[in-house]
């Protein structure tokens, strides 16, 4: 698996995936390649705060998560870059980790770059918990990454509002949340991009290929 010092050879558009310790880095870092990026692995706060394209992944609880972040200076070097805009695509608990919190790991503060926490997907609405499998994507007007198609999902929590100044995209399960979001060159996804097919990797190539 590549590091920060042994970048792919694919000739791609550099791209810093962020060694969180509760991601399944594999499949995003083919996803990636296959879009076009040479991707390699990174937990050094200086390098995610100065490159130009960033992906942070997420698998397992936000509390763990976030505790892998703080120990090593990420979570500061995150927020920085978030707040500034810079092209940085979050996937599946990376986007619950701009929340300011979740129900799955109470008193744990989330990065607070969007206001609102994650909650769970309520079961006496009929329908399954976690959301697993693919689901349609619904972006609202004016999406410049965003495209209406079918995602892949594996997620029991959710944010049911989309945070002022983002632009959303939606999904149904159970009642409708926001299943994307976007804002200047950040893309974040509750699905799995680089596990959607085609829509996936078509959407991951419009993220590298947009003016930073």
């Amino acid at each position: 698996m590549p590091t920060a010092d042994q970048p792919t050879d694919s000739g791609g558009r550099p791209v810093l995936v962020v060694r969180t310790g509760t991601a399944n880095l594999a499949s995003v870092l083919v996803g990636l390649t296959r879009a076009g990026a040479a991707p390699t692995l990174s937990h050094d706060p200086a390098a995610i705060a100065n490159a130009a394209h960033v992906v942070l992944p997420g698998v397992g609880a936000l509390g763990a998560a976030m505790e892998q972040l703080g120990a090593t200076g990420l979570d500061r070097a995150l927020r920085e870059r978030l707040a500034k805009g810079r092209p940085t695509l979050t996937i599946c608990l990376g986007l619950q980790l701009l929340f300011a919190g979740s129900e799955e790991s109470p008193g744990v503060p989330a990065l607070g770059v969007i206001a609102g926490s994650a909650t769970r997907f309520d079961p006496a609405t009929g329908v399954r918990v976690p959301h697993l499998g693919w689901n349609m994507v619904e972006p609202a007007d004016g999406a410049r990454l965003l495209t209406p198609g079918y995602a892949y999902f594996a997620h029991s929590y959710k944010l049911s509002v989309a945070p002022r100044g983002w632009l959303p995209a939606y999904t149904t399960h159970g009642g409708r949340f926001v299943s994307a979001l976007e804002r200047g060159g950040v893309l974040a996804c509750q699905f799995h991009p680089e596990l959607s097919g085609a829509w996936g990797l078509g959407l991951m190539r419009r993220w590298l290929e947009a003016p930073c």
